[in-house]
């Protein structure tokens, strides 16, 4: 009964992935279709450029009546789920693909826990204050502690007994803070200030990717790390979606001053900066001031001009070092000048509050320059720079913009105020798009005053602190109304409207960790993961058919129900399923396999003794290999609990597949294949368990494993003191996961020559020599690079990439960037924490559990050793071979995977040779020992009984990761050969190192270790 509900419930899961797949094919139909149809209206023509705005506009009009007949007539033949489930919902409840295998942009995003702090403090000024919490950011990087348990401690360091209550006794604070509050219950109040902020950005992000029109997002909060992963599948547009989930939405207002109050002031700081400058000897660098591409004619090197006309018969050195020495902020801030009645260059009349033009490159110089202390003291207390967005997207030329603040540097008009925005075309502009914002009730009263106040002035409109228009007053606005005007495309004031609508983030996020999939190949990583599951699970069912006779076709058909179950629980739960996944669930399968051997091979055990019908050695069967199957697989179940709360991304894949086929493999094992034995039991049917070939394999071994253990300790420690060496000469290749920094897959149409193209690289990344190595085929390599790992600026992906590219266009070799990540050092060293928390806290589980089921420590300690040796001897591989393997050996993330899982594995092995032993040391065998057979002897017979079962299990799973390493495509093949050395070491090390630990340290000689 169990199991038909189950099945009726996968089949209920599974059919939301049949209905949403038949509507998505209607809509190919439709769009290849669309060029034929007639009757197709023409906003519709409009609307649909490109086959998959086409798929999108169909699948739009599902919530519509379009008057469209071709349109109605695909609709009619699409069914609508069961239950009257639209395709939306449908689509929710599908089967989720992972970017691996879909394409799309894994995106994590850090929000500042240090600038939320700091806003609830009122961007208090105090020093030491300030520098708390830029130590606690700098300790922040390489520390998995909380950012507020940092910023405590770099506190009480700083200032003993200071009171952390007079920083926030700001309006919206005081009274949740009073100031007879203790540092403790400050501190109280800022965590859940921060987690309620956190809280805020990830629906504030929710709200931003439901509009920019994502299907199944997948947007979660990481526990305790002030970070927020996000996953969109199928997206291409990498800068687009960068912008959306980074700018804050920090809107505000502010007054101006005009260019002809700041501009005396620009030349007093450029005299000034002069005199600083060359004070100090061999400061000067040369810098480039030839005209500015985009500038205005009559501005350009308006000063430069104006002193050398003036100054004709002085021998002036026009030379850019010379004018960069002598006037070193206007030879890279271009000053906004007009020719006067007297034909000399001199500020305009009027309200613009643009001052300067600049390069992109120069900005942060400028900024360098006008931050000098001895610079802002010639400046009015209330003016600060802003740089405008660029009017053309083609040019590298800003505008710097004079803002007037209010005291403590506020603007008159902030926060969220903005109760809707819509993109509208502006036709006085071109037609280009602009935005209407409306403000909130209490804003628009704000708003009202301010332009009526400024009438005649410009008032600049800034979000996240970039100068988007800066308009004149005309009059005043008193309905609350505004518009930000610009040369956007459509999608940039669609995302730019979205932004606004959905408000403002608490602080300002960055992305630690980014990875990039491009569709072409996530299209081959399904083709390449569904081979590998068909191969490997075509090898298992006939290996079990042909060793196992109708017994093994038994448990073939409780497989494929199996895989099914597996399926069907993963459809309901809504996981997605990656590449990783796929090796899961093929694991799964093989690993299924192990619990009908140890089975089978206990009722060829039955059956050999003779005088029991077939029916009582199957029951007798089911019963002796009942406790090393349930053993083995709770071991499995606890090693996959630690990889789902250890590991991120791909890693939670593959641990989510094996928790889930663990319990649906011991159903199917232990009941379904003793269902399928009593149905044929119940109709006379005989049931064979072996064939002629296989009926003897492996009787009258007579192995001295125990006699040998020393020659086993010499053989391991000889690979372990190898990798040693190999490892302090030459190290591991370790992946960005572990060190930081940027991985790209590059596809070249011609194989490459990987030399030169590091020799390019290393000129585009500034001298930062990149890692580049053949990535499976000759056409294919991976680059890895610190290139601006730590660089935290909005457009640092930007930058990376523009550099890549420019190294990559000297080899005039056609190429496709496939894939791209990115991992921070903040977000590398928490992997690397967790990677080796994860391995130790396995370790102590298993230690704990063998003690405890086996009521020895020498049992424990036997299989803690083994664990360990199986770990150093993967790991021993992988600095031996990483440079003889025609692929990556890369510690990564998925090599945490690999020895975790290697890890169940061993433990899976060890435990049913220990519950053999147990066995054979107890009543069972005490008549044995009794007549003089010694523990040793016992142990010998024990190891040999269980070596079929041992043999056959590790040549399955053996065979189905073989499978997954030659079909399974490059992107796993480093997972795959580390599964593929842990199995064979793990078979090696249950029956070698295991066993002997536990004679060694075992001095008794005649009673049983342990109980039943």
């Amino acid at each position: 009964m169990f199991a038909i509900l189950l099945a009726l419930a996968c089949v209920y899961y599974f059919s939301f992935t049949y209905f949403s797949t038949k509507t998505e094919n209607a809509a190919k139909e439709y769009a290849a279709d669309y060029v034929t149809q007639k009757s197709v209206v023409d906003s519709a023509k409009k609307a649909t450029k490109g086959d998959s705005v086409k798929q999108r506009f169909y699948l739009d009009s599902l919530q519509l009546q379009v008057n469209d007949n071709f349109l109605k007539r695909v609709k009619d033949s699409v069914v609508y789920g069961i239950f009257g489930f639209t395709y939306e919902e449908c689509k929710e409840k599908s089967i989720n693909l992972g970017l691996d295998l879909k394409g799309g942009m894994n995106v994590t995003l850090e929000i500042s826990e240090a600038d939320i702090i700091r806003g609830m403090s009122g961007n208090n000024k105090d020093v030491v204050f300030n520098q708390a919490i830029n130590e606690a950011e700098a300790e922040h990087m390489k520390s998995t502690k909380p950012f507020i348990d940092l910023f405590s401690e770099a506190y009480d360091r700083l200032k003993p007994g200071g009171k952390l209550a007079t920083y926030f006794q700001t309006m919206e604070l005081r009274d949740a803070i009073p100031y007879t509050y203790t540092n403790e219950q400050v501190l109280a109040v800022l965590k859940d200030r921060i987690i309620d902020a956190i809280g805020t950005a990830q629906q504030t992000l929710r709200a931003r990717i439901d509009k920019f029109g994502v299907a199944q997002p997948n947007i979660q909060v990481l526990p305790g790390s002030g970070r927020i992963l996000i996953g969109l599948p199928g997206v291409s547009d990498k800068e687009r979606v960068r912008k959306l989930l980074q700018g804050s939405a920090n809107l505000e207002f502010w007054e101006t001053y005009s260019n002809e109050r700041v501009y005396p002031f620009l030349a007093r700081a450029d005299q000034r900066l002069s005199s600083l400058l060359n004070a100090v000897k061999d400061t000067t660098k040369k810098t480039d001031t030839t005209n500015l591409a985009g500038a205005k004619p009559d501005t350009a090197n308006g000063v430069a001009a104006a002193k050398v006309d003036s100054n004709k018969n002085n021998k002036l050195d026009t030379s850019r070092a010379g004018i960069a020495k002598r006037e070193p902020l206007f030879a890279v801030l271009q000053p906004v000048l007009v020719r006067d009645k007297q034909n000399n260059y001199a500020p305009p009349k009027g309200p613009q509050p643009e001052v300067g033009y600049a390069r992109l490159s120069d900005t942060g110089k400028i900024g360098t320059y006008l931050r000098m202390p001895q610079i802002v003291a010639i400046f009015p207390p209330d003016l600060k720079f802003l740089w405008e967005k660029p009017k053309d997207k083609n040019t590298s030329i800003l505008e710097l913009v004079a803002i007037k603040t209010l005291k403590g540097g506020q603007s008159p008009l902030s926060g969220d105020i903005i109760a809707d925005a819509k993109k509208q075309f502006d036709q006085m502009n071109g037609g280009s798009p602009s935005i209407e914002m409306t403000m909130t009730p209490q804003a628009a009263q704000v708003w009202r005053r301010l332009t009526n106040v400024n009438k005649g002035q410009c008032i600049a409109i800034v979000l996240d602190n970039v100068v988007y228009s800066a308009p004149v007053v005309e009059n005043e606005i008193p309905n609350g109304i505004s518009q930000i005007t610009g040369s956007y495309k459509p999608e940039e004031a669609d995302d730019l409207v979205n932004i606004l609508k959905a408000g403002r983030l608490p602080a300002p996020a960055h992305i630690v960790e980014e990875s990039v999939v491009g569709p072409t190949l996530g299209k081959e990583s399904i083709n390449s993961g569904l081979l590998s599951f068909l191969v490997a699970l075509l090898l298992v069912l006939v290996f079990m058919a042909l060793y196992y006779n109708q017994a093994g076709r038994i448990a073939d058909a409780a497989m494929l129900i199996n895989v099914f179950f597996v399926l069907g629980i993963l459809a309901s739960l809504g996981a997605v399923l990656t590449l990783p996944g796929i090796a899961g669930i093929v694991l799964t399968v093989a690993m299924s396999v192990d619990a009908n051997i140890l089975i089978f091979e206990r009722i060829r055990e039955e059956l050999a003794v003779g005088g029991k019908t077939l029916s009582n050695a199957i029951k007798d069967g089911f019963k002796n290999a009942r406790s090393s199957v349930l053993d083995s697989n709770i071991t499995t179940f606890i090693l996959g609990i630690i990889l789902y709360i250890y590991g991120t991304g791909p890693i939670q894949g593959f641990a989510t597949t094996l928790i889930i086929g663990i319990p649906s493999s011991l159903f199917c094992a232990m009941f379904i294949t003793r269902l399928m034995f009593e149905r044929s039991l119940s109709r006379n049917k005989d049931i064979k368990f072996d064939t002629t070939i296989t009926r003897n394999a492996f009787r009258n071994i007579k192995i001295n494993f125990v006699k040998r253990r020393h020659l086993y300790y010499i053989i391991s420690g000889s690979v372990l003191v190898a990798g040693l060496i190999s490892y302090l000469n030459t190290g591991f290749n370790l992946g960005v996961d572990f060190k930081g920094g940027r991985n790209y897959v590059v596809r070249f149409d011609n194989p490459p020559s990987v030399e030169n193209l590091r020799k390019t690289l290393k000129v585009s990344f500034g001298g930062e020599n990149p890692e580049v190595q053949t990535y499976g085929e000759n056409t294919q390599v991976k680059i890895t690079t610190a290139y601006l790992v730590n660089d935290q600026s909005k457009n640092a992906e930007s930058k990376a990439e523009a550099a890549l590219n420019s190294g990559l266009a000297p080899l005039h070799n056609h190429y496709v960037i496939m894939s791209s990540q990115l991992v921070g050092e903040s977000v590398s060293h928490d992997i690397k924490s967790k990677a080796i928390w994860s391995v130790l806290f396995a370790c102590l589980l298993m230690f704990i559990y063998i003690f405890i089921r086996f009521r020895g420590w020498q049992y424990g300690l036997g299989a803690v050793v083994a664990l360990f040796h199986d770990a150093l001897m993967i790991m021993a591989v992988f600095t031996l071979f990483k440079n003889v393997v025609p692929f990556s050996l890369e510690v990564n993330q998925d090599f945490i995977a690999a020895i975790l899982t290697v890890m169940s594995y061993s433990m899976n092995d060890t435990i049913v040779v220990f519950d053999r032993i147990r066995e054979y040391l107890t009543k069972r065998h005490k008549r044995d020992m009794d007549k003089g057979e010694n523990k040793a002897e016992i142990i010998n017979y024990a190891l040999n009984a269980t070596l079929s079962r041992t043999i056959n299990t590790s040549l399955s799973i053996f065979f189905v990761l073989l499978a997954i390493f030659i079909f399974g495509g490059t992107t796993i093949k480093g997972f795959a050969f580390a599964l593929l050395v842990g199995i064979v070491v793990g078979t090696y090390s249950s029956i070698c190192i295991a066993t002997p630990i536990v004679i060694d340290f075992d001095r008794k000689k005649k009673e049983p270790q342990a109980k039943a």
